[in-house]
């Protein structure tokens, strides 16, 4: 068992070493990154060296929208998160398309107001499915990929509500969700080989539409920790909670 570890363990650095020296992009999936914090993180990484990056939205027309005027290799995808059986043959295609993903960022989610006495049973059910069992889908479907190439980092966006130090604060759909998003990052980094790195941030409040126009940040400002989270090297941190490029207590 431990010979053929060995060789396994071989295999991947080879494919890593291939990559790099024919200077092969890294390829980035964005999910919800038509709009907000994630058309800024689609931004920001188009704009580096050695990154393909696909832009990921429910609506293909609106991500085409937004990835107007961006620099770099920025490619919009289809990417539905509110269903399981759509989202699997998203990624089917996508995967046969641009390759193996490097790069995963789990931005996409949605917000419903309310209390647990408040909210509709179907509002709960939505921002599981879409903030935390999407994310949990993406990583089963993507991260045997990143293990094989010997390389991989998972960021999921996930917010102060979900943190169990600063209250649980906010509705409670959003708040459970993100809470549970951070379970998930955590179980995954253990699951998953060092060469994957897989964290999670929390970007503040943002001015975007879930935020509100008087939130106290811009969106690239809320973007700038996942960016770096995404570009991480091969010594940095993994299974761990930041905001502004520091750990933060779940």
């Amino acid at each position: 068992l431990g010979l053929i570890q060995k060789r396994l363990a071989g295999l991947a650095d080879f494919r890593f070493l291939s990559r790099v020296f024919l200077m092969e992009k890294r390829t980035v999936l964005v999910t919800g990154a038509n709009r907000g914090i994630g058309k800024a993180i689609v931004a920001g990484l188009g704009k580096m060296d050695g990154y393909k990056v696909l832009l990921g939205s429910r609506d293909v027309q609106k991500g085409a929208e937004a990835r107007t005027g961006m620099e770099g290799d920025i490619q919009v995808v289809a990417l539905d998160l509110s269903h399981r059986e759509v989202l699997t043959r998203q990624v089917e295609a996508i995967l046969s398309e641009h390759g193996p993903i490097d790069v995963l960022v789990n931005n996409g989610a949605v917000l419903r107001e309310g209390n647990v006495l408040e909210v509709a049973g179907t509002d709960f059910e939505v921002s599981l499915r879409t903030n935390l069992i999407a994310c949990f889908d993406l990583i089963k479907m993507l991260s045997p990929g990143m293990s094989e190439n010997g390389y991989g980092r998972i960021v999921n966006i996930s917010s102060g509500w979900g943190s169990f130090s600063e209250g649980l604060g906010g509705p409670v759909s959003y708040s459970v969700s993100k809470a549970a998003l951070n379970a998930l990052t955590i179980n995954a980094s253990r699951a998953l080989p060092s060469c994957v790195k897989v964290n999670s941030m929390c970007p503040g409040w943002v001015r975007t539409d879930m935020g509100g126009a008087n939130a106290e940040r811009s969106p690239e400002e809320g973007a700038d920790t996942a960016i770096w989270l995404a570009t991480l090297p091969g010594d940095g941190p993994s299974g761990r909670f930041f905001r502004d490029r520091k750990p933060i207590d779940w």
